[in-house]
């Protein structure tokens, strides 16, 4: 094909060309400063304003319950620093083992640098990467301050019951939060109806730029900013508000709530088409995670005695663009902290690799990823000693354990 394919979009996402049209003025002709009290910096802020009521819409949340970040990471780090702040005596943070690093290095670090003063519990999750509800009620302690579990795991697009977790932790007294940046856009979201304290998203995951976030603060939870300026934000976030990127998110979001179907059924239709089409033709491949409590948008498959990144390698090839499911790419030799908690046997965590769609892929894109990819696996395993000692003289035969005949 001659533009890539593009399936990598749990990553980051192309900005969609309506958001680059609202974001252009904001660069050239609109350049006000939107806290100025002048007329021309007025209307700036008026646009600031004009997005939030988009993203709040999509959100099912009040205006005034977004504070503007500059990513996920950002937000989570602010929601989390601030529990603790709000509420010293307590030092004891529930997470899961899955967490994005945002999340999962944050809690180690502080665990590390307050001398193990923090106490930190990571739940485990099931073999399909689904979390326990009565393992996750029993690790609430009244030393608790918060909890911070994704609404949807990035590697998996596995779906947390945000919801019911979310209403075990306000029985008990304790703040929560979720990051969702993968889930914002994708699934339906009604913060009116989930009685969560804290939410974090991320534009560059819904066709937004790049550098801005929003954190979700439900009115009259306890917050302490995370940085400390001038009164933007209502004082909650200080730094001057990065507004092309605002509006570009606004737009993206007003466009998420119209596409939201659409991510339901073609695409959704898509990943399935490509997943069920992967695992018929490819002897030794194991979705991973659960098959339908899972972003409509997202497929992870691991292919036994074979390396996530000389798969990726290959498929850069033919302009192809997915992620591995493993860590090599750090320097690490070990698979994805994702994939060791869901127990994949490690003949196949490291062949694992994720593909995610968005409403910009076509069915012509996924027919040739069914094209190129079986045969990239047949070649590298031709290659694999351990393959090939597995599947000497078998292959065909009635001593094969796997679907190769």
């Amino acid at each position: 094909m001659n533009a890539p394919v593009y399936m990598d979009n749990n990553a980051t996402t192309r900005v969609a060309p309506e958001v680059v049209e609202v974001m252009l003025p904001y660069y050239s002709d609109l350049y006000g400063n939107p806290s100025s009290m002048h007329t021309f910096g007025g209307q700036v802020g008026r646009a600031v304003e004009e997005a939030r009521g988009k993203i709040a819409s999509l959100l099912g949340a009040r205006p005034d319950e977004l504070i503007f970040t500059s990513c996920g990471t950002e937000s989570d780090s602010t929601a989390i620093l601030s529990a603790l702040q709000s509420f010293p005596e307590k030092r004891h943070i529930v997470t899961t083992r899955v967490e994005h690093p945002a999340v999962k290095n944050l809690c180690e670090s502080l665990d590390k640098l307050t001398g193990h003063k923090h106490k930190i519990t990571q739940l485990p999750v099931n073999s399909d990467g689904t979390l326990d509800l009565g393992l996750y009620e029993e690790s609430l302690t009244d030393e608790t301050a918060i909890v911070s579990a994704m609404w949807a795991n990035n590697e998996t697009g596995v779906i947390f019951p945000i919801k019911e977790m979310a209403e075990i932790a306000k029985s008990r007294g304790i703040l929560f939060h979720t990051d969702a940046v993968q889930a914002v856009g994708k699934i339906p979201i009604n913060l009116s109806q989930v009685p969560i304290d804290f939410l974090s998203l991320s534009g560059h995951k819904l066709h937004a730029p790049k550098g801005i976030g929003v954190l979700y603060v439900r009115k009259g939870t306890p917050f302490v900013p995370f940085i400390i300026g001038g009164h933007q934000e209502h004082g909650r976030r200080g730094g001057t508000e990065n507004v092309a990127a605002i509006v570009g998110l606004g737009k993206a979001c007003e466009m998420a709530a119209n596409q939201m179907q659409e991510e339901n059924t073609r695409v959704k239709a898509l990943r399935d088409k490509l997943e069920d089409g992967l695992l018929a033709s490819i002897p030794s491949s194991l979705l991973n995670g659960h098959k339908t409590l899972r972003l409509p948008n997202t497929t992870n498959i691991s292919f036994e005695y074979v390396e996530g990144e000389a798969i990726l390698l290959h498929l850069d090839r033919f302009g192809i663009c997915a992620s591995s499911g493993s860590a090599c790419t750090s320097g690490s030799l070990e698979p994805s902290h994702v994939m060791r908690a869901m127990g994949v046997p490690f003949t196949a965590a490291h062949g694992s690799i994720r593909l995610s769609l968005s409403v910009y892929n076509t069915e012509a894109e996924v027919d040739f990823v069914l094209e190129k990819l079986p045969p990239v696996i047949a070649q590298l395993r031709e290659m694999s000693p351990f393959w090939q000692s597995e599947h000497k003289g078998k292959v065909g035969s009635s001593q094969c354990k796997c679907s190769c005949s």
